[in-house]
């Protein structure tokens, strides 16, 4: 399994490497459309490689898919660590009562009490 995953990454590395290689071109990236950079006066722009424009729109669109994910999982985790708070504590509580229940007892038969 691990050399699948292995040549997967390698395919993956070339298919990667073949694609930046054959989109080298420099394309202008504008920020808006011109008839609205003229009515704003603002325009601004810069040129980049296409593979970067492209990967860098895969790359960004990961990330707010993972953010926007994080963020709809958060009753989840918030309710998980409630649960879990709740459990060491029950957990602290029935401590104290075995510990109230054998005291004065002698330790043999408190080991036995609790064995059952």
């Amino acid at each position: 399994m691990r050399y699948i995953r292995y040549a997967f990454l390698a395919s993956l590395a070339i298919l990667l490497v073949s694609v930046s290689l054959a989109n080298r071109g420099l394309v202008p990236l504008k920020l808006m459309p011109d008839a609205l950079a003229q009515l704003l006066g603002f325009n601004m722009s810069i040129t980049l490689p296409l593979f970067v424009v492209v990967l860098g729109g895969i790359v960004a669109g990961l990330v707010i898919g993972f953010f926007w994910e994080w963020m709809r999982e958060h009753k989840h985790r918030r309710e998980a660590g409630e649960k879990a708070r709740e459990v060491r504590k029950l957990e602290r509580r029935v401590k104290r009562l075995k510990t109230e229940k054998h005291q004065g007892k002698d330790e043999v038969l408190a080991i036995l009490d609790e064995a059952s």
